[in-house]
């Protein structure tokens, strides 16, 4: 058993809180607001129909544009009410209920690497803390030797970003390129958001 990952700490502190944030993302796609920026990002980087894992895809707002582009797109979240929703709202994928802290996707059938790996949506804060570096490997394990894993999330969230930065080199994945936006802002060093494109260390 893992130490408990912070969502779902705030989950049994407020019961309502999935549904609450499922209903969040739902508004604003009827909204015609714009939900696919990480998607287009990754979808950039990829030729076509690559394998992409969504590590912490919610409701699969963005594995959902991913498969939408002709990826093959596989979801993993902790939190089942997400994953139903992302079932409901973005068929095609496959969705998946699991801890990243212990993702072993060859054990649920999954078995070709990953060309590429997206984790947007703050994930890496709501991890437990201790779970980090573990998490990090095990993105790193279902990549292909020449996949990139995409990462984005906030700064004053408990995670400062050369810690990150850190716990990802000692998990065997390198920057490539640092951003502080998804639409590919340059990265400062007082940038108030991360996006790294990590690759595997040769």
């Amino acid at each position: 058993m893992v130490e408990q990952n912070l969502w779902l700490q705030k989950v049994a502190d407020n019961p309502g809180h999935s549904s609450w944030y499922v209903e969040r993302f739902r508004s604003m796609a009827r909204a015609g607001d714009d939900l696919a920026g990480e998607a287009r990002l990754v979808d950039a980087m990829v030729p076509r129909r690559a394998r992409i894992l969504d590590a912490g895809c919610g409701p699969g707002r963005v594995g959902g544009a991913l498969a939408e582009a002709g990826h093959e797109v596989v979801g993993v979240d902790v939190d089942p009410v997400l994953i139903e929703a992302a079932e409901q709202d973005h068929p095609g994928p496959r969705w998946l209920v699991g801890d990243l802290a212990e993702l072993d996707l060859p054990a649920s059938g999954v078995t070709e690497p990953f060309d590429a790996l997206v984790c947007a949506g703050n994930v890496m804060t709501f991890l437990a803390p201790g779970t980090r570096r573990e998490v990090l490997t095990r993105f790193r394990t279902h990549l292909a030797d020449d996949g990139r894993a995409v990462i984005g999330f906030g700064a004053g969230r408990g995670y400062p970003f050369d810690e990150f930065l850190a716990d990802a080199k000692a998990s065997g994945l390198v920057p490539g390129l640092l951003l502080s936006t998804w639409d590919l802002q340059p990265y400062a060093e007082d940038a108030d958001f991360l996006v790294a494109i990590l690759r595997p260390a040769s």
